[in-house]
């Protein structure tokens, strides 16, 4: 992702079809499924197809690393208007604090 500003435009769970919460098993599984469908070479030179097939190896190079992952899911995109309330919930759950999450007591006051 370093060196590439336009990586945070990118949605890469849409890219690969996965959930925001997907395992490393399903995002290997859909990258399989997305790489032999768009390759270069069933397609006979077709620039769009391997843009596509280059833009779903930078989203599965990056899903897969837990690092760049990570940090992916800290920096990528946020853009609420582009996701429905069901991705919303999905993609940013991690980061949705709670009384608890933040060590507060149900019993304390404002």
């Amino acid at each position: 992702m370093e060196g590439n500003d336009n990586s945070t435009s990118k949605d890469y769970y849409k890219i690969l079809e996965v959930d925001y919460d997907a395992t490393d098993e399903n995002i290997r599984l859909s990258y399989r499924k997305l790489a032999l469908k768009w390759h270069p070479d069933k397609h006979k030179g077709d620039s769009a197809v391997t843009a596509k097939f280059q833009e779903i190896n930078e989203a599965y190079n990056v899903l897969i690393d837990p690092d760049k992952r990570f940090e992916y899911d800290l920096t990528g995109i946020y853009e609420i208007d582009k996701y429905t309330l069901r991705e919303y919930l999905a993609r940013f759950k991690g980061m949705i604090l709670t009384c608890n999450g933040l060590g507060i007591s149900h019993t304390s006051t404002w």
